[in-house]
């Protein structure tokens, strides 16, 4: 019994073993969303795109979208121990600036308990709200605004 399990387990190691060398050997590779590029090869490089002059904040698209960011960031500092955009964000100075003030939502952990302070999972801003470039879109689409906001 114990020859016959042996035998086995080095049997199926072979034949993995044979597997991967045949793919290695016959050239294939593993081909990734870049555009026909091999996921190997180095990945594009970002464009230099112009963001958009600070403007009044942008019409969304769809319910629950993230305000779209209408302003330049550039320099913007978000640590653990501080977040720039509450210069300007906050409560107690989004009058004084002029700025759309945080969301309730940013102030409730994932079980909807209201803090103190924003949530840890709303502090990194850049994670959902983004600025706007003049970019051109890499893929067409044929995405229609939500009803309820035309």
């Amino acid at each position: 019994m114990k020859i016959k399990t042996r035998n086995l387990v080095l049997a199926v190691l072979a034949a993995a073993g044979l597997g991967v060398s045949a793919l290695a050997t016959a050239g294939d590779v593993p081909q990734g969303l870049r555009g026909g590029k091999s996921v190997a090869e180095e990945a594009l490089q970002p464009g230099n795109y112009a963001v958009e002059k600070d403007h009044a904040p942008a019409a969304r698209e769809y319910v629950q979208q993230p305000p779209l960011i209408p302003h330049k960031i550039d320099g913007y500092t978000i640590t653990t121990n501080f977040n720039k955009c509450m210069d300007c964000h906050s409560w107690t100075r989004y009058r004084e600036t002029g700025a759309t003030k945080v969301s309730l939502t940013h102030f409730k952990d994932r079980d909807g308990k209201e803090l103190s302070n924003i949530s840890p999972r709303r502090y990194f801003c850049n994670q959902c709200h983004v600025v706007q470039t003049d970019a051109k879109p890499l893929v067409g689409n044929t995405f229609k605004k939500a009803e309820g906001l035309r």
